[in-house]
């Protein structure tokens, strides 16, 4: 069976709805263990966004169930949106983990921000400066 080429992106947005739910757990119980486990998810999903764990429920578990996908998407603005996820998360477990929960706190926050946002509306924000800056090194 050969890959196709592109995102379904109804996956992104599936991990994103998952995130949200980690990020609040994180934020209510202020784990920095969760937090690193989560910075593991954005690390793969940075390098491949097909193979992080959340990327892997969507497609054995969710996907055969729907039809499908309208169109695909290019998978570059998503390992980037993975790679800020990733950066903020780290930011947020050495906040955690070091006694700076305030620092814990902000990034667990903002992050919790942008995977809502994805999950629920659709709103890439990391996908979106990526083009933004796609946009700019162009001109």
């Amino acid at each position: 069976m050969t890959t196709p080429v592109g995102l379904d992106p109804r996956g992104p947005r599936f991990a994103a709805v998952l995130t949200t739910i980690v990020f609040v757990v994180i934020l209510l119980t202020g784990s920095g263990w969760l937090t690193l486990a989560q910075a593991v998810i954005f690390a793969v999903g940075a390098g491949n966004p097909r193979w992080n764990a959340y990327a892997l429920v969507y497609r054995y578990l969710v996907a055969p169930r729907l039809g499908p996908p309208a169109e695909r998407e290019d998978p570059a603005p998503v390992r980037f949106a993975q790679a800020v996820g990733l950066v903020f998360t780290v930011f947020a477990a050495m906040g955690y983990l070091s006694g700076a929960t305030v620092l814990g706190i902000v990034f667990a926050a903002f992050a919790l921000v942008a995977a809502f946002l994805n999950g629920f509306f659709g709103l890439c924000l990391g996908c979106e400066a990526y083009l933004a800056i796609r946009r700019l090194r162009a001109t």
